[in-house]
């Protein structure tokens, strides 16, 4: 089976070309996109949705009337289209296809910063511009606290790790009497 992303990536693809030279328009589509992903996530309309006894219309009534942003005719077209080739439940990785889309065009990235104790204000911003200048992008973080780093970040933007967590280090050392 492919994989889920590479079934959902013509269909952000579609989308950013139809929207990306609308004002504003990339920002509101990345948010409408999140919510019908996070709507579309939730066991309870995963297990409605494949009833076998509903059909199309009513897929698009159940789903849309569980949005709280209104659609606009290319958002309804979507949700159509993904109803109508039994793509629906693939809108979160439509939605994370879009997002990478976006920041390649906007020269941006997330940075998923682990941390061993919370990062907030002026910590933060620090370390956010000092990630930037490494990295070359204009980063979003998106900072989660785990405590088993003991101490230190680890980052994760795109495919690239930069880990200078307690926990690595250790386990560095580890490796290093072991070999």
């Amino acid at each position: 089976m492919a994989e889920l992303s590479t079934i959902a990536r013509p269909y952000a693809e579609a989308l950013f070309e139809a929207v990306r030279q609308e004002q504003g328009a990339l920002e509101q589509w990345a948010a409408l996109l999140s919510e019908m992903a996070q709507v579309a996530d939730l066991p309870d309309v995963r297990e409605a949705l494949a009833t076998p006894t509903l059909n199309n219309t009513q897929r698009f009534e159940i789903f849309s009337g569980l949005l709280k942003t209104p659609l606009n005719d290319k958002a309804s077209n979507l949700l159509n289209l993904l109803i109508a080739n039994g793509r629906l439940l693939l809108l979160p990785q439509v939605a994370e296809q879009f997002d990478l889309l976006r920041h390649k065009q906007e020269g941006s990235a997330v940075a998923h910063i682990s941390s061993a104790f919370p990062l907030q204000g002026d910590e933060l911003n620090k370390l956010v511009a000092a990630l930037e200048k490494k990295f070359g992008l204009k980063l979003e973080p998106e900072v989660t606290v785990d405590a088993d780093l003991i101490g230190g970040v680890r980052v994760v933007v795109g495919d690239q790790v930069l880990d200078t967590s307690v926990q690595a280090r250790l386990a560095r050392m580890r490796d290093t009497l072991a070999a």
